[in-house]
């Protein structure tokens, strides 16, 4: 038997009699604004699961890169290939192999969620973005977006591709190297969503350098947790129709708790404890989970 090595906002880590072998147990909570609800959604964890490893399956065949997925030994867990992870900044060190990078890659292929509230606010400007400065909301890029956040600090960060190198020690190549696989991941996304009427907005991924430092994709994404979906239809008529996590994020933006969630962050004070989900939403979000589940993959849930 195992033992739980860490709890996550959605998912358990837990040791295999295998030390190079962890298993991902993944739950039923929700989490947004990096607080976890207290409402359980029914099936969630096994709608997680079953995506991520089809996404991996997918990235292996088209041998974009290496991922970190071993096996899915139940519905909602699998095994996969422990990676260490350093928290100290800059401490990697150049020849470790089978280690976390601390970044997370967020590529965004339409102007939505936090970068519009930013570009709204003029911290991302129509040049950086490559869009007009009197554009509307859901417009197209040009070409993806790419974004960097820290990891190990209490709330993720945008840094820039100096601070990036600095904090995960790691070369320009392999820098480069990890963004060209994001962007390949996106591409099989955007091809597989399209099948079922899906456009892909915007989504996050992580990463690991594996045996020869070779790029190793981890963790989980490509789910409404980690990347943002639209319906394509209701796009072409000027409706961006959210199929995301973000349904759960626009709640508590119209129930107000997120505008003072950020009052008490920015003031420095205490937290307001998010409030639970009407038994509607609750629903709503579980059925949106497994829906979204067989379009995502062209399976049955």
């Amino acid at each position: 038997m195992g033992e739980m090595l860490y709890q996550g906002k959605v998912k358990q880590v837990w040791s295999t009699d295998d030390p190079q072998m962890l298993e991902f147990r993944f739950t039923n909570q929700i989490s947004v604004f990096d607080q976890i609800i207290p409402s359980l959604i029914p099936r969630k964890g096994e709608s997680l699961n079953r995506t991520t490893a089809h996404w991996f399956n997918l990235v292996e065949s088209a041998g974009i890169c290496k991922t970190h997925l071993v096996e899915v030994n139940a519905a909602d867990r699998c095994l996969v290939r422990k990676v260490e992870v350093i928290k100290e900044p800059g401490a990697i060190p150049r020849d470790m192999e089978w280690v976390f990078v601390p970044l997370e890659v967020i590529v965004r292929h339409y102007l939505s969620g936090s970068a519009w509230r930013r570009f709204e606010r003029g911290e991302l400007t129509a040049e950086e973005l490559g869009v007009a400065p009197d554009c509307e909301y859901g417009v197209k890029l040009n070409q993806p977006f790419v974004e960097v956040t820290t990891k190990f600090e209490k709330f993720d960060r945008n840094i820039g591709r100096d601070e990036a190198l600095e904090i995960s020690n790691i070369t320009e190549e392999e820098y480069e190297s990890i963004v060209k696989a994001a962007l390949a991941v996106d591409g099989i996304i955007e091809r597989e969503a399209a099948k079922n009427g899906l456009i892909h907005v915007d989504g996050k991924k992580e990463f690991a350098l594996g045996t020869n430092r070779e790029v190793v994709l981890v963790d989980t994404f490509g789910t409404l947790d980690e990347d943002r979906w639209w319906d394509a239809e209701a796009y072409a008529n000027g409706e961006c129709i959210e199929l995301s996590k973000e349904f759960v994020r626009s709640h508590y933006i119209g129930t107000g708790h997120q505008a003072e969630l950020k009052e008490a962050r920015d003031k420095g004070g205490d937290e307001p404890p998010i409030p639970a989900l009407p038994q509607t939403v609750i629903d709503e979000t579980a059925a949106l989970y497994a829906s979204m589940f067989e379009r995502l993959t062209s399976q049955t849930f």
